[in-house]
């Protein structure tokens, strides 16, 4: 009929506008996620400039030598993470395969003489005027997106065909493998085990799956085996004491920071283990120092943020699952498992709990790459929440129309 109108249907119970509603539900991106990556580059910061100071006076006559390359690191840091949270999750999916090419690449690289650096007797570094490119930290980032992808594409065979799963390992293994040549023991077990947990979260068939880890743990045990340094030290965590001059140098010291800390520290810029007993204070084992001058109360402090990092990682993955988006639940679930992981190792180190391995703690450590590393994964984890978070509050209704009633996945409108 001429002259109709769209009007809405009354409605039994009125609801707000849609606007109103849409913006008072929530922030755009996970709070508690951002507040904790920024907490601890904040603690960082600081406890490296506390364990750096009397090392760096004595080696560089520069009391601010590491703490300035960690300011400037920290910077880089936050614009690359800025950059890969300005990425679209779809732009990922699509580079997975290329990224991990160009990580592989760069591990032959390190490899050429001439052209990688060799320190304390692993050669691991690219030099590029000032800054120091680590590959191997930049496989772990790129695996994750490589594998998401594999896992999207090829569900079904994953889940059905031992080929399935052991064909991405091919390309893994290679990358591992040249890890394992620098020598880096530590990263290639955390990206090892990072990719076979994403593989069974993928839904790889078990009995085959079981196989693949054991004969993934005997390797890793038979290269632990051949060399006797990393036997040496997957022994002497056992007891602390037995050889604290030699062998259980690094980890009794750690021990006695962790001990003179008690519950609330000696106070901050007040440790005694940094000032030339501790080594590595300011890398591998910063959480010793932050043990000895916060006490228990900052180690617990720490490991709560990792903790809620963790599992707001793998609350970002099953939001993402619920929404049918397979590719960011990987994404969220493997930087999880990542970011965990070497919390995990870390603290154990720090702590007596594991073997002696150079592992720094994500976002606090001193460490340009593993530092750049970590902040680019939390900001992929916090694009992929801001884009479901985007996807649930769905596009408003045209101007001029009013809904009638909210329904589980639209709003019902009738012509009068």
């Amino acid at each position: 009929m001429p002259g109709r109108s769209l009007v809405a249907r009354p409605s039994a119970s009125p609801m707000r506008h849609p606007t109103r509603r849409r913006d008072r539900v929530e922030p755009a991106i996970d709070g508690l996620l951002l507040v904790c990556v920024l907490g601890l580059l904040g603690l960082g910061f600081v406890m490296v400039a506390s364990a750096s100071l009397p090392i760096a006076a004595r080696n560089y006559a520069d009391p601010f030598f590491f703490v300035l390359r960690h300011a400037v690191a920290l910077g880089l840091a936050l614009f690359c993470g800025l950059l890969c949270f300005a990425i679209p999750i779809q732009a990922w999916e699509r580079s997975g395969i290329w990224l991990l090419l160009l990580g592989c690449a760069l591990l032959l690289l390190v490899l050429v003489p001439g052209i990688g650096r060799t320190v304390n007797g692993a050669t691991r570094w690219i030099p590029i005027g000032p800054f120091n490119l680590q590959p191997s930290e930049l496989i772990k980032f790129v695996a994750v997106i490589y594998l998401s992808g594999y896992l999207v594409r090829r569900q079904l065979e994953v889940s059905t065909s031992v080929l399935g799963f052991i064909r991405p390992m091919v390309l893994i293994g290679f990358a591992a493998s040249l890890i394992m040549v620098q020598p880096d023991f530590g990263t290639t077990a955390v990206v090892i085990a990072t990719v076979l947990a994403l593989l069974l979260l993928g839904g790889a068939a078990l009995w085959p799956f079981a196989l693949l880890v054991a004969a993934v743990i005997a390797g890793l045990a038979l290269l632990i085996w051949i060399e006797p340094y990393r036997l040496e030290r997957v022994t002497s965590f056992i007891n602390a004491f037995d050889d604290p001059f030699n062998t259980d140098y690094q980890l009794s010291h750690a021990l006695i920071a962790m001990g003179r800390g008690e519950w609330l520290g000696v106070g901050l810029g007040n440790g005694i283990q940094k000032q030339f007993y501790l080594p590595e204070a300011h890398t591998d084992f910063l959480l010793a120092v932050i043990g000895e001058e916060l006490g228990v109360l900052g180690v617990i402090t720490v490991i709560l943020a990792f903790a809620l990092m963790t599992w707001r990682a793998f609350a970002i993955g099953a939001h993402a699952q619920a929404l049918g988006d397979d590719f960011s639940a990987y994404i969220a679930h493997g930087f999880g498992l990542l970011i965990g992981m070497q919390a995990f190792i870390s603290a154990g180190v720090n702590t007596g709990l594991l073997p002696t391995k150079g592992l720094p703690l994500p976002f606090v450590s001193y460490g340009s790459n593993a530092l750049v590393v970590s902040v680019m994964m939390a900001a992929v984890l916090l694009r992929v929440d801001f884009e479901l978070r985007r996807r649930d509050s769905g596009p408003l209704p045209e101007a001029g129309i009013t809904p009638s009633m909210s329904t589980a996945r639209g709003i019902r409108w009738r012509r009068a």
